[in-house]
C-alpha cells in the first residue's frame, strides 16, 4: 500500500465495516499497534470516487484490498415508500 492507492475496506479488514467502503489512502500511520493491524488515514469516496470524508481507520493489513478504478462503490440499498394501493375518493362539487 502506498499513498494514492484506491482501497476497498470490508469486514475482512475490521468488523466495523459491515458495509464496505472505497477510499483513497493518504498515509499509513506509524503508531505502534497489534501485530498485523495498522492505522490508515484515508479519504472515503462516494459512488463517483469523490472524497466525502477524511477518516482514520484501524484495520487488519491482510483484509485491505486494492479496489478496481472502474468498479462502482458498494451502495446501500434504498427503500422506497410504499405505493398507495387503495383507490382515491374523488370529491365532486355540490
Amino acid at each position: 500500500m502506498k499513498p494514492g492507492d484506491l482501497l476497498l475496506i470490508t469486514r475482512a479488514a475490521s468488523v466495523q465495516f459491515i458495509r464496505p467502503i472505497r477510499c483513497r489512502l493518504i498515509r499509513i500511520d506509524d503508531r505502534p499497534t497489534y501485530d498485523g493491524w495498522v492505522w490508515l488515514d484515508v479519504y472515503q469516496l462516494d459512488a463517483r470516487d469523490r472524497a466525502v470524508a477524511r477518516r482514520s481507520i484501524f484495520v487488519q493489513r491482510a483484509g485491505v484490498r486494492q479496489a478496481d478504478p472502474g468498479q462502482p462503490s458498494p451502495q446501500r440499498a434504498t427503500r422506497r415508500p410504499p405505493m398507495c394501493t387503495t383507490p382515491r375518493q374523488i370529491r365532486r362539487g355540490s
